[in-house]
């Protein structure tokens, strides 16, 4: 526990081939030469006889469409048939197809639909498809059929038409569908010139975007109205020792005096003769003393000089009363940026916690509230609070990967595992520094081993500095507790080690009963006790 502590756009399509193919032409071992279709619109001229023999059609090479065909006789047209039967035609060697260029197919002849009484209309895509791009759509519509262009209808013989002034090949498609999209513009400008004017009158035609979206509403209970709430009641704390040594912090407004809370750790650089600083979002900067600071629990309050009169402090709410899966919401400057919120849940109660001040040379221990809200160095002190605005926790430590465990000084980034103090315990602190300048702590009269384990929290056979490992006359004392007793639960808390039995028993005030459940001799023993009390660190 550090003490603190997002493609690539595709080609455009080829444009489909024609729906409906060519009708397939039979083969046949005697047919009629064929002559030229009449112009649509023109009379019809009965059709000469043709000798009985006619030659069999090529083979196509490979890539010649549509294939030659063998001749055949035109069908006598029927009542309804579309598009009418043509005259035979000889088919003529399928000329070579051109060259197509990189990434395009080289499509058919264009295919076109034949009409009585009109000319023909070549065969059009109706639009292809837009590439998709990275950081958006981008979309190419394709043209429309363009009409009017001179072709040959579906189910005749091919024959290449001859050229016209202006157009051949593919470029006559293209020509003729720039100058369809060309009369289609034109039109749409000069309607929409015309509905102008004729509205010139009565308002324009044109529908405008509104230029506010409205007033923004959100719910008392939202993420945004919580920390509009609780920021200008947090401050960004920057301590310094004599020697220049020190860092950055969280605090918030505790009273209408200028009390601040924050972490004993984030001020201990400046308690002898050190410098401190207190920054609200607004930019104000006033200078601070520290008033008193508990190493034990990891919480200190310091005091604004000349406060304003406007102070607002935050609310305090009830941490004994938070469920694992409430909402959390942390204020801080991790990393040193000031005024950051970042949002979680309480992700576990009572978790044992022993952090250090940075130093190494003490420790804290908390019964903390978990959480995964984003905490980070320069979060400690600042409030962890619920979905209602109300602090329920001081956030004072990570777990961090690079500290190898919990206690660990490294300043490696949040992986969802951050610690606070719960309020219920940092509010009975604060006011006792207020009060004092010294913090009180509960005990029990008896010296623990420090070791990790899982068995409970062990009486020690000594004391620290050769003392007696119970004090006489003191809680364990008067409980009968002796060295070698294993503590495994205080009240209905499982104890697991001494870390353990020191956090859960500082969440106490001195003066409170509790049951103690420990193990001699192989059995299990209950007693209960009264927690007594000692000021100061040391």
């Amino acid at each position: 526990m550090s003490t603190e502590n997002e493609g690539t756009n595709e080609g455009t399509p080829v444009p489909p081939a024609p729906s409906a193919p060519p009708v397939p032409v039979e083969s046949s071992s005697a047919a009629t030469p064929q002559t030229p279709a009449p112009d649509a619109g023109a009379p019809t001229t009965p059709l000469p006889q043709t000798p009985p023999a006619a030659p069999v059609a090529p083979a196509a090479p490979v890539g010649d469409w549509p294939p030659p065909a063998a001749p055949q006789q035109a069908p006598a047209a029927a009542e309804g048939d579309w598009p009418p039967p043509t005259a035979p035609q000889a088919a003529p060697a399928a000329p070579a197809a051109p060259a197509a260029p990189d990434g395009w197919q080289n499509p058919p002849a264009t295919p076109l639909y034949a009409e009585a009484d009109a000319g023909t209309h070549a065969y059009g895509d109706g639009g292809a498809a837009g590439a998709t791009g990275a950081y958006g759509d981008a979309g190419m519509g394709g043209a429309g059929g363009a009409g009017g262009a001179d072709g040959l209808a579906w189910g005749a013989s091919y024959q290449q038409p001859a050229p016209k002034p202006g157009r051949g090949g593919r470029g006559g498609l293209v020509a003729a569908v720039l100058v369809a999209a060309l009369v289609a513009g034109g039109l749409g400008g000069g309607l929409g010139y015309t509905l102008a004017k004729n509205d010139d009158n009565t308002g324009s035609t044109t529908v405008s975007a509104s230029t506010s979206g409205g007033d923004v509403k959100r719910a008392a209970g939202s993420v945004a109205a919580v920390a509009e709430a609780a920021l200008p009641s947090t401050v960004t704390i920057e301590a310094e020792s004599s020697s220049g040594e020190g860092g950055t912090g969280t605090g918030f407004v505790f009273d209408t005096q200028g009390h601040i809370v924050t972490n004993n750790h984030v001020v201990a650089d400046a308690v002898d003769g050190g410098k401190v600083t207190a920054t609200f979002p607004s930019g104000k900067k006033y200078d601070a003393e520290v008033v008193g600071h508990a190493q034990g629990y990891d919480v200190a309050v310091i005091k604004l000089k000349n406060a304003p009169s406007d102070l607002k402090p935050l609310t305090l709410g009830d941490s004994d009363k938070v469920a694992v899966g409430d909402s959390t919401i942390a204020i801080g400057a991790p990393f040193g940026l000031s005024n950051t919120v970042t949002t979680g849940i309480i992700s576990a109660k009572n978790r044992p916690v022993a952090s250090s001040d940075g130093s190494g040379s003490s420790s804290s221990y908390m019964s903390a509230l978990q959480t995964d809200a984003s905490i980070n160095p320069g979060n400690s002190g600042g409030p962890l609070l619920d979905a209602q605005g109300n602090v329920i926790g001081i956030n004072s430590a990570i777990q961090s990967t690079g500290s190898g465990g919990l206690g660990g000084t490294s300043q490696s980034g949040s992986i969802g595992l951050g610690f606070a103090i719960p309020i219920n315990q940092a509010k009975y602190v604060a006011q006792q520094l207020i009060k004092t300048g010294e913090p009180v702590y509960a005990k029990i009269g008896a010296s623990v081993s420090l070791e990790d384990s899982t068995g409970g929290a062990k009486i020690t056979d000594q004391g620290s500095g050769g003392s007696s490992a119970v004090e006489s006359g003191g809680p364990a004392d008067k409980a009968g507790l002796k060295p070698g007793d294993v503590i495994t639960k205080l009240d209905d808390t499982v104890i697991d080690s001494g870390p353990t039995l020191i956090g859960e028993i500082w969440t106490h005030q001195p003066g409170d009963k509790v049951t103690i459940t420990y193990e001699r001799d192989g059995k299990t023993r209950t007693v209960e006790l009264t927690l007594g009390s000692r000021t100061g660190d040391n």
